[in-house]
């Protein structure tokens, strides 16, 4: 059944609307318990995969010694928990990030924590990493089934003061390692107090070099990441190019949400109501390629990056590939554009990579 061509429009007529009469946080338990209940059943797993699916060799990359089936992948903060890879699997994606995950349990932030702003096709939040825990993602991650490349984000309880927040990021390593095929350290949200602190230079330093030192022991090393905030200077920006080639990390995910308000067209009496947290969406765009084209071209291409901000169409992706990504993930676009995003993601890029 054949519904790509016709999905867009049902999406932002219909379903969109409908979900937007709940708020944020409501809509998102909402549609992952709908995707958990309904994507297994055959006939939906059927036109899932006949609607969404495209692969083509052309769209196949290979980045950090990990081969991707194509190059768009899910961000960080949509399924914290790992309990939704399969589903999100048969949506398209080349690869899936699950996390914030701390060691123990955490609730994150008090409600509400998660609002939109139509006018700026942006989100603010301020979750706080909330997660069940490390070890509770281990159980369900040893019983998925699709073969989708899995990436693992890390971070620090709350309650961790910064001078032991190593001690968190090495717990996460040991108990996910056997389980994903590369790591990501999260330094960068703004919604856990005094953790962008460890984005400074011999914080981070000692940081990246202890998980880095904990995994090469390992049998089978993982890639190692770093994901960094769009709010850093250009002499900080220089920082993680020297951190990153000191400890030999595999790459950088640029970027994480803004705490830059200035970017909203959204009445600031209305953005100031809201109070705290970080901005996703569309207003990310530009500031997110330029880290990415600055990373790329100071460091002469040393290492990958993976650019995530404002990719809401196709255009949107090959200009964080042209800006010097390897590889993009999605988020706040598929709230906004609902899930056909991936695919014609995909088609943009098929029709770009054979030119």
């Amino acid at each position: 059944m054949a519904l790509d061509p016709i999905f867009p429009k049902v999406y932002k007529s219909l379903l969109k609307p409908l979900l937007f009469l709940k708020n944020p946080e409501s809509a998102h338990h909402f549609t992952f318990g709908l995707t958990k209940k309904t994507f297994n059943l055959p006939v939906v797993h059927s036109i899932v995969q006949a609607n969404f699916s495209l692969e083509d060799p052309k769209l196949e990359r290979e980045v950090f010694g990990l081969k991707f089936k194509n190059p768009v992948g899910l961000a960080a903060g949509f399924d914290k928990d790992a309990k939704l890879i399969d589903e999100m699997a048969m949506l398209g994606f080349g690869f899936i990030e699950i996390g914030t995950l701390t060691p123990k349990p955490q609730e994150g932030n008090p409600l509400p924590r998660l609002f939109r702003l139509p006018q700026d096709e942006a989100l603010i939040n301020r979750m706080g990493f909330n997660n069940g825990g490390v070890l509770a993602a281990v159980e369900r991650l040893k019983k998925r089934k699709s073969k989708v490349i899995v990436g693992g984000n890390i971070g620090k309880n709350k309650v961790t003061p910064n001078e032991n927040a190593v001690d968190d990021y090495l717990f996460c390593l040991e108990a996910l390692h056997p389980y994903v095929d590369y790591f990501v350290v999260n330094v960068s949200s703004p919604n856990t107090p005094n953790l962008r602190d460890l984005q400074e230079k011999e914080p981070l330093k000692a940081l990246l070099s202890a998980v880095k030192n904990a995994n090469d022991a390992k049998e089978k090393p993982k890639p190692i990441l770093l994901k960094i905030a769009p709010d850093l200077t250009n002499g900080q920006l220089d920082d993680i190019i020297e951190i990153v080639q000191e400890t030999k990390i595999d790459g950088v995910i640029a970027t994480s949400t803004t705490i830059n308000r200035s970017v909203l067209t959204t009445p600031k009496e209305e953005v100031e109501a809201i109070g705290a947290g970080g901005v996703s969406g569309k207003v990310l765009a530009s500031r997110s390629t330029e880290v990415i084209k600055y990373l790329h071209q100071k460091s002469n291409g040393a290492f990958p990056i993976i650019g995530v901000g404002g990719i809401f169409s196709p255009e949107d992706a090959i200009e964080k590939l042209e800006a010097g990504a390897s590889l993009i993930q999605v988020y706040s676009g598929m709230i906004y554009e609902g899930p056909g995003l991936i695919k014609r993601i995909k088609k943009g890029l098929l029709a770009y990579f054979s030119r």
